[in-house]
């Protein structure tokens, strides 16, 4: 229903009714939370947070909640969760997958609670206000929970939209009921838009005070690796040659695969690595390429990248930051796909801050303005399919001193916005204001 909402939009009246339809489908609702944790996609021992049943005391003092929908939206809000820590504050962080509550449990500095979003259901979301009371509520780019922001709204409790995104799809979606996004929006009192196209179209549907400062993907940091692991891949691989296709989906290992076959005549020893979005896939992604004749290695099964080349499937969480800096080429999945579920890409980001020269698909909706920029300034090349994807990586894996430059660009440009955390802080400040110091932890400990 949230996707409904979000693509369609819904006015006051239709809050009410998508309360009542919520209200009548929670047995529905509940048996799906109830499959979906039998196929692993609820976590086994905390999916009572999807009901609203707390899974941690709340602390003392004033709470300031966060919430990302998954793990770009979480990663994103780290330097906020820092900064907000050391102002005193106590914080609490919401996701909604697995795999964010697991990267988050080695990110997160010590004494920020995560805990799973409630679905949004009456009963759900108000034992979940019920038992947290959060005193600010600041909410990260495009989720939206009738339920949730309503009840919010209800118990006065002031909130902020974050690096918030409407999609130009989304922004002809909403065009036709522009009410019913000042409705759902209307109680945020600060919206920072992700974007200057995203605080435009937030405007253009008679959103007031919108601002624009900076995306907060720039602030967060290079992401992290084991020295040891690093190592020990670094002298796996050698000096062979290598490219990366990093979070990919469904489609896309098939085409890295395609182009490890065109081009490893060309580069004797060629590796292909291939970082899947949803670990859990590994097994069957090298069922498939086995299937299809490819000589492929599974690193959850303990395996190295294949010792003459091959193709090495890296299906284990947290470790972007070792493959991006075992490759020095990298294309960005979730981009092949013009259109459609498997379409808008991942964050460039990431890898730019390691020095990657960059490929990504025609689906970099999500990262428009990042994507658009990094193509300009030469960091990155763009890619119209499987075919254009093995032409660029031909070229770039023959032309050290083109990756060289073309990474050292995406890394200047990645390092640019690193000041934006502070100026959200900043934009914050009114709504922090109202804390005096005796509400922190901190002044509480002292």
């Amino acid at each position: 229903m949230t996707a409904l909402v979000r693509r369609f939009g819904i006015g006051a009246a239709g809050i009410a009714s998508y309360r009542l339809i919520a209200r009548a489908a929670t047995p529905l609702v509940l048996r799906h939370i109830d499959g979906r944790r039998r196929r692993g996609k609820e976590h086994a021992t905390r999916w009572r947070e999807r009901l609203g049943w707390p899974g941690a005391a709340r602390p003392a003092g004033r709470l300031v909640w966060l919430h990302g929908a998954s793990v770009g939206e979480a990663l994103s809000a780290l330097p906020l969760v820092e900064r907000l820590q050391s102002a005193g504050l106590r914080v609490l962080i919401t996701t909604g997958t697995v795999t964010s509550a697991s990267i988050l449990s080695e990110r997160l500095p010590p004494g920020v609670l995560h805990q799973f979003i409630p679905v949004d259901l009456p009963g759900p979301v108000e034992r979940f206000l019920d038992h947290w009371r959060p005193d600010l509520v600041l909410w990260l780019e495009s989720e939206l929970w009738p339920t949730m922001l309503t009840g919010l709204q209800r118990r006065r409790v002031p909130a902020a939209l974050i690096n918030g995104r409407l999609s130009p799809a989304s922004f002809r979606a909403w065009s036709w009921a522009p009410w019913a996004v000042r409705s759902l929006l209307g109680g945020f009192a600060l919206l920072l838009a992700q974007s200057r196209g995203d605080a435009e179209r937030f405007t253009r549907l008679g959103l007031g005070g919108v601002r624009y400062i900076g995306n907060l993907k720039f602030a967060g940091a290079p992401l992290g690796c084991d020295p040891a692991a690093l190592a020990a891949l670094e002298a796996a691989l050698g000096t062979r040659p290598r490219w990366l296709a990093a979070s990919t989906h469904d489609g896309e290992e098939a085409a890295a695969a395609a182009v490890h076959d065109k081009l490893s005549a060309r580069h004797p020893g060629l590796v292909t690595l291939i970082v899947p979005r949803h670990p859990e896939r590994g097994p069957a992604i090298l069922q498939a390429l086995a299937a299809a004749g490819h000589a492929a290695s599974l690193r959850s099964a303990g395996a190295a990248p294949p010792p003459t080349g091959g193709i090495h499937v890296a299906d284990t969480l947290g470790e972007l930051g070792l493959w991006f800096r075992a490759a020095d080429l990298v294309f960005v999945g979730k981009s092949l796909a013009a259109s459609g579920p498997n379409a808008g890409g991942h964050n460039p980001l990431e890898p730019a801050r390691l020095g990657a020269a960059l490929l990504f698909g025609p689906g970099m909706d999500s990262f428009a303005d990042i994507a658009a920029d990094l193509l300009a300034i030469g960091a990155a090349r763009s890619v119209a399919g499987a075919d254009d994807l093995a032409l660029s990586v031909d070229a770039l894996l023959g032309d050290a001193a083109r990756r060289g430059e073309m990474g050292e660009r995406a890394r200047r440009y990645a390092e640019g916005g690193q000041k934006v955390a502070e100026e959200v802080m900043v934009a914050l400040a009114p709504l922090l204001q109202r804390f005096s110091p005796a509400d922190s932890a901190l002044a509480q400990e002292s």
